[in-house]
């Protein structure tokens, strides 16, 4: 049997949040396609007959400008130093910059083993991939190299075998049945802010979050959960993206919302969503407490 920590690390929108729902076989991680999606750390658990793989997503690794962002990227910092097993995840797509050199230098210095999974290959001419993989093989001592599509599956079976020859041999760490570290409450904020995300795109990018100012679970079986959350933006003038003209734009968050989250639930939810203007909430310590990003340094 073997057993141990997977740490899923990279740049921002390198696509690791939809490889731990790949390896899980479930939705832990809300996936979009702007940056910086992912600010907590996740912890999913995968069981094999043969191994335990506790895989660790992470914030995207970038250059920080509000308390928020630090947060973020010392979760995905410190993490590192914390298992057994690094997974690098590289976006075929986009050509190498600073910050993946930093990233590169990051998993240079430290004595886990590193697997690099080449993502996204599903996006790009084979003949376009083979320089990308010569320019990563050739900065790190990597343990295997792995091109993978995490949208499609392509070659996650070969990045699972991999993943597993690098991990030390040990008892499981978890029950079989257990599968996140992720709290119902933390869930269904991640799961509003992923409709926000996704409505709003480019209008919003970076600035709204979301607080769950109450979650009632039901005090009878079959009997509905009953959710407040707000809606944090910066400004006055961000509100009214998000309520939309009479309302439209909230109610349709709201019932694409309440749908996931009955399905992650397994019962019929009450969603109450309001939209509330906290100026730089994204430096405001207790608000980032509040969401559990992170700790404070």
């Amino acid at each position: 049997m073997k057993a141990g920590f997977v740490s899923l690390v990279g740049r921002p929108n390198a696509g690791k949040s939809t490889l731990l729902n790949r390896f899980v076989g479930q939705k832990l991680a809300i996936v979009s396609d702007k940056p910086q999606t992912t600010r907590h750390r996740i912890v999913g658990v995968h069981n094999t007959p043969e191994a335990q793989m506790v895989f660790i997503d992470t914030p995207g690794i970038h250059k920080p400008m509000h308390r928020m962002n630090k947060r973020m990227v010392d979760t995905a910092t410190d993490t590192l130093r914390e298992v057994d097993v690094v997974v690098l995840v590289v976006d075929v797509t986009a050509p190498p910059g600073p910050g993946d050199r930093f990233v590169l230098e990051l998993v240079k210095n430290i004595g886990a083993k590193t697997v690099l999974a080449l993502n996204k290959i599903d996006r790009i001419k084979k003949v376009d991939l083979l320089p990308v993989i010569n320019h990563y093989a050739h900065a790190v001592d990597f343990a295997a190299v792995v091109p993978v599509s995490a949208f499609s599956g392509d070659g996650v079976d070969r990045l699972e075998r991999e993943i597993l020859a690098a991990l030390p041999d040990g008892d499981a760490l978890y029950p079989e049945d257990y599968l996140t570290d992720q709290t119902q409450r933390t869930l269904a904020a991640e799961l509003i802010r992923e409709k926000v995300l996704h409505h709003t795109r480019d209008e919003l990018p970076y600035t709204t979050g979301v607080v769950i100012e109450q979650f009632e679970e039901p005090q009878r079986q079959g009997g509905m959960t009953t959710i407040h959350a707000s809606i944090l933006v910066e400004s006055e003038s961000q509100k009214p993206i998000v309520i939309g003209k009479g309302g439209e734009m909230i109610k349709r968050i709201g019932s694409e919302a309440r749908r996931d989250l009955e399905a992650m639930l397994e019962g019929k939810v009450f969603l109450d969503l309001h939209v509330k203007v906290r100026e730089d909430w994204r430096d405001n310590e207790r608000i980032l407490d509040e969401m559990g990003l992170g700790r404070r340094s």
